[in-house]
């Protein structure tokens, strides 16, 4: 398909993102962020810190993974060759937006039969991933079942991902505030085989 009208693109397209920054900005004026000194601690005290998500959501959580690891922490990504066993005095932080994900309620059970603590961000409370979870943001956002146009006008779960990403982010920049590590030390762990 070829376009001719830049101008009609250009207003559709920032038209399109003035809608999802006020959606974002109509959902993050909901979220409770009770339990965030506990989720804090949770990062800072956990020996291994394993990270799960399905589909779009574990991009997302990849993108959290990298962001731990460049604090210093030590971190694994679920399903990864490398991933080792989960054990005592671990953490699990899980996204879904629905809770229900089965390989992540499977992994959320498996991680607390080995005495290590869940941390879970989905858009339901009573889900059984919330429910296994020490601790929980919820995230008032469409699920990607959920095709109305009530919660967001975006496609499936797509304010899910983004309001992860931007949260898990925004508690990031917290712990490295609160770190005092400079920039140059976060840069000698940045990748440099590219």
């Amino acid at each position: 398909m070829e376009y001719t009208d830049t101008l009609t693109q250009k207003e559709g397209v920032q038209q399109a993102l003035g809608m999802i920054i006020s959606e974002h900005q109509q959902l993050f004026s909901h979220i409770e962020l009770n339990e965030i000194s506990e989720i804090e601690n949770s990062i800072k005290k956990a020996k291994s810190i394993f990270l799960l998500g399905a589909g779009r959501t574990g991009f997302m959580i990849n993108a959290a993974a990298m962001r731990l690891m460049h604090l210093g922490f030590n971190v694994h990504v679920v399903g990864e060759t490398t991933s080792p066993a989960i054990t005592e005095g671990d953490l699990l932080i899980a996204g879904s937006g629905s809770g229900t994900t089965s390989n992540i309620v499977k992994a959320a059970e498996t991680a607390r039969k080995c005495g290590a603590e869940i941390i879970s961000f989905t858009t339901n409370p009573a889900s059984p991933l919330a429910v296994l979870s020490a601790h929980r943001i919820i995230i008032p956002a469409a699920g990607k079942q959920q095709l109305n146009k009530t919660v967001s006008h975006q496609y499936a779960g797509s304010l899910f991902e983004q309001s992860f990403l931007l949260l898990f982010d925004a508690i990031i920049q917290h712990l490295w505030q609160e770190s005092g590590v400079s920039r140059d030390d976060l840069w000698k762990r940045h990748t440099n085989m590219e």
